[in-house]
């Protein structure tokens, strides 16, 4: 197929087959055009999606590639959030705008300096431990039942759980916040387009803002040590860290910290479900599960694409790129390029994958990678350890219709051998 019969690219319409399995379609426009560009209508900036690893990998790394659409552009104007967000949901704008992911420097330098600490491998070390116990607990509730869907009974609530804990959040409140963060979750990604998904990421704003504004002052002089007590304080000794910052960030951590755990979670198990020989060498060999986790982040990773801006005028793969154009880098099939990984499509979990790009690249590498390798390892070994079947009998999957966070809403396992 040449570049000029590709059907034009798109990250939302995909039918549930193939947005289960994307990767043959990102080969067609990875070796027809690795950088396709659309044209997006009258007064709009054209998008240009990027397939190859080397062309993702400069996009993330170059600084002439950034989150700030109004940056871009050259609007001086009022900061914006990065994502189509209607004028009269104001809450979510005023939470989403804050959030890490879509910050610029100097904000983004500050606020990550502050939250490195808390996400150092030495504190994810500390963390392990009752990490395990929150794993091992949900694995045990799983016990009686023929059949449970992983998605609702282990891979969302065991990153919420984690997160929680970090943030010093009651445990009463988690079975909401989960809710909360999902609800959010649809106006950030191509789900918003459904029918009331702005509406309902709006209230969930909302509740979001009054929660974490009561947490906040109920923490305001407290000499506590988990990190919403930390952005606090930080806040209290004359950083740029805002009320609405703090509760950004929150959100944020909650949104990204368990949508990317809990769509690794699901998608290793089907992948292992399909690969029974490797599943088996998992189970009789502990060891070789962090190398597993890289292999399976870089095989199916959990965020399929990020977008980017063109600060400056710039040349991908043979176009002219002017300054305001989109730019989405389709991380899923830069893991897959042959160029850059030798037999992309095949599982191979003795493969030196640590130059994957399931974690991002650049100053937007992702914050929690630290935490999410352990959430993952963790997650992992507790399910192989605790589900003598977790590879046999059937099982039903249903997509989330979302080919950014790109996983499954339900995988219903049949559990009869577990006890």
């Amino acid at each position: 197929m040449s570049r000029a019969t590709l059907p034009r690219f798109d990250l939302m319409g995909w039918d549930r087959k193939d947005i289960s399995h994307p990767y043959p379609v990102y080969r067609r426009y990875r070796e027809a055009a690795p950088v396709h560009r659309t044209a997006s209508g009258p007064d709009r900036p054209d998008t240009f999606y990027v397939f190859t690893y080397d062309d993702v990998v400069r996009v993330l790394s170059d600084r002439r590639f950034g989150r700030n659409p109004r940056a871009a552009s050259g609007d001086t104007g009022t900061r914006t959030a990065p994502v189509p967000i209607p004028a009269e949901h104001r809450a979510l704008r005023t939470i989403v705008e804050n959030w890490l992911v879509f910050l610029d420097p100097p904000r983004h330098t500050e606020l990550r300096s502050l939250l490195n600490s808390r996400f150092s491998p030495s504190i994810v070390t500390d963390l392990r431990p009752r990490i395990t116990r929150l794993a091992q607990q949900l694995v045990e509730r799983l016990g009686g039942h023929r059949e449970a869907d992983l998605v609702e009974g282990f891979a969302a609530p065991f990153p919420i759980l984690v997160i929680s804990e970090l943030l010093g959040l009651p445990e009463e409140d988690r079975a909401w916040l989960r809710a909360g963060a999902v609800a959010l979750q649809e106006a950030s990604t191509t789900r918003s387009r459904g029918a009331g998904g702005y509406e309902r990421a709006e209230a969930a704003s909302r509740e979001f803002a009054r929660y974490f504004r009561r947490e906040v002052d109920r923490r305001s002089g407290s000499d506590g040590g988990d990190l919403l007590t930390l952005l606090v304080r930080a806040r209290d000794t004359g950083t740029r860290l805002s009320v609405d910052g703090i509760v950004g960030t929150c959100v944020h951590l909650l949104t990204a910290g368990h949508e990317t755990t809990t769509n690794f979670l699901a998608k290793a198990v089907l992948a292992l479900r399909a690969h029974p020989e490797i599943l088996a060498e998992l189970r009789g060999a502990p060891e070789v599960t962090p190398l597993a986790v890289e292999e399976l982040m870089r095989y199916d990773p959990p965020v399929q694409a990020v977008t980017r801006w063109a600060y400056e005028d710039a040349r991908l793969g043979g176009y002219d790129v002017p300054r305001g154009s989109r730019v989405v880098a389709l991380l899923g099939s830069a893991n897959r390029d042959p160029a850059r990984f030798p037999d992309p499509d095949v599982l191979d979990v003795h493969r030196a994958a640590d130059r994957h790009l399931g974690f991002g690249l650049g100053i937007h590498y992702c914050l929690g990678a630290t935490l999410a390798r352990a959430e993952a390892e963790i997650g992992l070994r507790t399910l192989l350890d605790g589900i003598p079947g977790l590879g046999r009998g059937g099982h039903r999957v249903e997509y989330a219709d979302d080919l950014v966070f790109h996983g499954p809403t339900r995988l219903v396992l049949d559990l009869s051998d577990l006890p």
